[in-house]
């Protein structure tokens, strides 16, 4: 397994230099809408650090196999996740101090330069996660009444009438009005 925290060289300091990195990162589970998913294979990472002047941009994707169990019948569903990873940090100069707005929406480099990689590779995956995970997009689910799964066998349920609420707008298709 590959660290995933990148000491940045001291040639990226220079303006327009840039490097690159690659590694694994072994990801067990990452949980998301109420969804677990899991990772078998550890994750693919490739970036791209540069320095955009005042600032090192790191750009790339993360990738690998993800299961999850469907949300209608509970049969493990798989998903190939390919993510766009993208993290900003400001270079910190000692003499000039940081806007509101730029302490907001920018990460500062820490002192001692080194750029943890985790939480970038977690949110390019969790940007690709279905909210909600299907084994088939034609998928039957569960029966509410005898829990069979629809999608291999038939049940002998009646199915359920239709409730609908009373719509407290209904009456107003008893209105007549006047043609005139």
């Amino acid at each position: 397994m590959g660290s995933l925290c990148i000491t940045v060289p001291d040639e990226l300091f220079a303006v327009a230099e840039s490097s690159s990195f690659a590694g694994t990162y072994d990801l067990v589970s990452l949980e998301y809408s109420s969804n677990e998913f899991r990772f078998e294979e550890p994750l693919t990472y490739s970036v791209q650090i540069s320095n955009t002047g005042g600032a090192l941009y790191v750009g790339g994707t993360v990738e690998g196999d993800a299961a999850v169990d469907c949300v209608r019948c509970l049969e493990e569903a798989r998903y190939h996740l390919c993510g766009e990873v993208e993290g900003y940090f400001l270079i910190s100069d000692s003499g000039k101090e940081l806007t509101e707005e730029e302490e907001d929406e920018y990460e500062v480099l820490p002192e001692d330069h080194i750029i943890d990689l985790e939480p970038l590779l977690r949110a390019a995956l969790v940007l690709e996660m279905p909210l909600s995970p299907l084994c088939d997009d034609d998928c039957k689910g569960l029966c509410p009444q005898c829990g069979a799964n629809l999608n291999k066998e038939s049940c002998s349920c009646e199915p359920e009438e239709s409730f609908e609420p009373k719509n407290p707008f209904s009456v107003l298709k008893t209105i007549r009005f006047d043609e005139e």
